[in-house]
């Protein structure tokens, strides 16, 4: 059976990278960094480590497309300045969550949470 291009992980650990300003090429495309999120963990029932960088642009940057490199088990994703305390506020608060690799559609690359009941709400 051939390997699916797409992976997915149990997201693990996150560094959070504020800058002024780091201006990246990605693609050909030239990106104005803000923020980054580092997302790393391991697929389910193996110990094969993943990353998944987050960038945060600035309000006029360009907005490259996602990158997904299977081989290296690596992947980023582009999002606005204004949406980091979202993403800050989910990896803080929620369990388990998964970074989702996707070489077949690499615009799918995302974070998901697990299921959860509706109306959980906050517990404690």
């Amino acid at each position: 059976m051939a390997d699916l291009p797409v992976a997915v992980f149990e997201i693990r650990e996150y560094m959070v990278i504020f800058r002024q300003l780091e201006e990246r090429d990605f693609s050909g495309v030239r990106a104005k960094i803000r923020g980054i999120i580092r997302c790393s963990g391991v697929a389910p029932n193996t110990e094969t480590q993943y990353r998944l960088d987050v960038y945060f642009l600035a309000p006029d940057s360009a907005l490259p497309t996602p990158q997904v490199d299977l081989a290296n088990n690596t992947g980023a994703i582009f999002m606005p300045f204004s949406d980091m305390g979202t993403l800050v506020d989910i990896l803080r608060n929620e369990k388990p969550i998964y970074g989702h690799l996707r070489g077949d559609r690499p615009e799918w690359t995302s974070i998901t949470t697990g299921n959860e009941p509706v109306g959980e709400g906050e517990l404690g």
